[in-house]
C-alpha cells in the first residue's frame, strides 16, 4: 500500500510501536492505514550472544531507546501529532523476563533464540511422557527452548536465588506497559507465544506453571486486544501531550501484527514473512487443535493463528554476507541470482540460530555438504537462499491444508522484499503463487495500527481498508524449476535425517 504525505493524510491518525528484534519504530498511519511518509523514527539495537547459546538484551536500555523513537515521531508529526487518535504495538513474540517486587528487571530479556534451555525442553518432554501431546493441544506449543516454559525450568536450575527473586513473569511490552501506565497487563496475543497460554479457554495454564515451580499471582493478567491500557503516568503524560488522552492498546506479537497488516486475518490468506527469521501464518477460526509440526497462537479472542516459524530467514544472508564480504544488494547476490536453480552442488542446513519448525531439531547446528575447489561465493548464497526457501516450503504443505481450496500467499518482511530473485525463488520452491508488498512496507506497523484504528471504532473491521496485496506484484511459480527445487529439498531432508534424526525432539 503506498504511503502518503503528511500534508495528505487522512485523519484521524494512529501512532504504532513496531517493537522488533534488530530495531524498533514509531511511525504514523492514517485512517485508510497508510504510513505517512517521513513519520518514522527507527533506531536498531543489538542483542547479547554467549558462547552457550544465549541470546539476550537489557530491558531497560531498550525501553529508553523505546521512549526517544516516540520522541522522534512525534516530532516528525509537528502540529498534527494532535489529531492522533490512538497508539498501537506489536511486539517480538516469545521473549521472557522477570521482574522484581519493585517492578525492576531481574534478569535479562531472553529472546526467542536463546537455546541455553534446550536441555531443558528435553527433560520436560521426558519428564511428562505421554502427557505432553494434551500439553501442546492445550497450550499450542509443544516444548522447546524458545517458549516460557523451557526458559523458567533452565533459570530456576541454574539459579535458584535468582529465580526465586522473581515477582513477576513476563514479556519486554509487560514491562514497558509497567513503566509507562504502573500497571502491567499482557494481551491474549502476546501470551499466546509464551507455550504457558492454554490457548483454548485464554487464562494461563496453571498446571504446567506449577510444574515449573510458578505461582499464579506471578503471571500478568490477561485481556484482549482491545481493552485500553490505563492512563499514562504523568511523567510520560508531561512529555508526552498529544498522547495523553488517547487510547493505547495492548501489544499484539509481531507475527499477527504482519498478518493484519497484509491483510491475512482469514482462512483465504496466509501470511509468509522473511525476516530475520522466518514464518507462515493463517487465521482459521475455530481451529485451536495444533497440528504435530505447527503451534497454534492468538490474534485475538476470536482469532487463532496456525503457522510454523524457521529460526533461520534474513538472517542466514546476512551471516553468509558477512563471512564472505559481499554485500546483501552488491555483485556477489546479483551473480547468485544468475545461477541456474539448484546448480551449485552444495546441499546446505541453514541452521545457524538453531532451528524451530518444521523438524524443531532445538541443538541443530548448521552445515555445508558439497564444497569444491570450484565452490564461489555465489554458489554458497544461492544455495542458502534456496535452503530457506526449503525450510520454508516444508511449513507451507503442513499449513496449506488449514487454508481454503483457493488462497492467497502473500511475502511481507524486509529480508525478502527487496530481493525480486528470492521472492521468485520461493514461488517456484512452494509451487504456488506468491504475492509481495512493496519493498518498503511495514505490514506489522500497519497491522498494530489497523487493530488500534478498529478497537477504537474508526473502522468497522480489520478489512476496511484498501488491501495492500495487489496482483501486480505477484510471482508465479515455473513447473520445470519447481520440480528440481523439490529435488533439492529432498536432498536437504536426506542430510537432516542423517545428522538429526536420532534428535530427541
Amino acid at each position: 500500500m503506498p504511503a502518503t504525505s503528511l500534508a495528505e493524510a487522512d485523519a484521524p491518525l494512529v501512532l504504532a510501536l513496531d517493537l522488533g528484534t534488530s530495531s524498533l519504530r514509531a511511525l504514523l498511519f492514517d485512517r485508510q492505514g497508510r504510513a505517512i511518509d517521513g513519520s518514522e523514527e527507527q533506531l536498531s539495537h543489538s542483542v547479547r550472544t554467549t558462547p552457550d547459546g544465549g541470546v539476550e538484551a537489557d530491558a531497560t536500555p531498550l525501553f529508553d531507546l523505546l521512549v526517544r523513537c516516540i520522541d522522534g515521531a512525534l516530532g516528525r508529526a509537528g502540529e498534527r501529532a494532535g489529531e492522533i487518535a490512538a497508539v498501537g504495538v506489536a511486539c517480538f513474540w516469545h521473549s521472557l523476563l522477570g521482574l522484581d517486587a519493585q517492578g525492576e528487571p531481574a534478569t535479562p530479556i531472553l529472546m526467542w533464540a536463546d537455546a541455553r534451555s534446550a536441555a531443558e525442553a528435553v527433560a520436560l518432554r521426558r519428564e511428562v511422557g505421554s502427557e505432553a501431546t494434551a500439553i501442546q493441544q492445550r497450550t499450542g506449543c509443544r516444548f522447546h527452548s524458545s517458549y516460557w516454559p523451557a526458559k523458567l525450568r533452565w533459570l530456576r536450575t541454574t539459579n535458584p536465588d535468582g529465580f526465586a527473586r522473581v515477582a513477576r513473569w513476563g514479556s519486554f511490552t509487560d514491562y514497558v506497559a509497567l513503566r509507562l501506565f504502573g500497571e502491567a497487563r499482557t494481551s491474549f496475543s502476546m501470551a499466546s507465544g509464551t507455550g504457558l497460554l492454554d490457548v483454548r479457554r485464554l487464562v494461563w495454564d496453571e498446571e504446567l506453571a506449577a510444574r515449573l515451580a510458578v505461582a499464579p499471582t506471578a503471571l500478568v493478567p490477561l485481556v484482549d486486544r482491545d481493552e485500553p491500557e490505563p492512563s499514562l503516568r504523568s511523567e510520560f503524560a508531561a512529555r508526552w501531550s498529544a498522547l495523553a488522552r488517547v487510547p493505547w492498546y495492548p501489544a499484539i506479537g509481531d507475527g499477527a501484527g504482519a498478518n493484519v497488516g497484509c491483510g491475512a486475518i482469514g482462512p483465504d490468506r496466509i501470511a509468509l514473512t522473511v525476516g530475520t527469521s522466518g514464518a507462515l501464518r493463517v487465521v482459521t477460526p475455530g481451529q485451536t487443535a495444533a497440528p504435530p509440526d505447527l503451534w497454534v497462537y492468538r490474534l485475538d479472542r476470536e482469532r487463532p493463528i496456525v503457522g510454523g516459524a524457521v529460526s533461520n530467514g534474513g538472517n542466514v544472508l546476512a551471516w553468509l554476507g558477512k563471512l564472505l564480504q559481499v554485500d546483501f544488494d552488491g555483485p556477489g547476490l546479483e551473480a547468485a541470482a544468475a545461477l541456474p536453480p539448484d546448480a551449485h552442488g552444495l546441499t546446505i542446513l541453514p541452521f545457524i540460530a538453531g532451528e524451530r519448525a518444521p523438524g524443531w531439531h532445538d541443538r541443530a547446528a548448521g552445515a555445508i555438504v558439497g564444497l569444491t575447489l570450484a565452490t564461489k561465493p555465489e554458489h554458497l548464497l544461492r544455495a542458502a537462499t534456496e535452503a530457506v526457501a526449503y525450510r520454508l516450503a516444508l511449513i507451507y504443505d503442513d499449513v496449506r491444508p488449514l487454508a481454503a481450496e483457493t488462497h492467497r500467499v502473500v511475502a511481507n518482511g524486509g529480508a525478502i522484499l527487496r530481493s525480486p530473485a528470492w521472492l521468485q525463488i520461493l514461488a517456484d520452491v512452494l509451487g504456488h503463487d506468491l504475492t509481495a508488498l512493496p519493498p518498503d512496507d511495514e505490514a506489522t506497523a500497519r497491522g498494530a495500527a489497523l487493530c488500534a484504528l478498529h478497537a477504537t471504532g474508526l473502522i468497522p473491521t480489520l478489512d476496511a481498508v484498501p488491501d495492500p496485496a495487489t496482483d501486480d506484484s505477484t510471482y508465479r511459480p515455473d513447473p520445470v524449476r519447481h520440480a528440481t527445487y523439490r529435488a533439492g529439498l529432498e536432498r536437504q531432508l536426506e542430510l537432516e535425517r542423517t545428522l538429526h534424526g536420532s534428535d530427541d525432539h
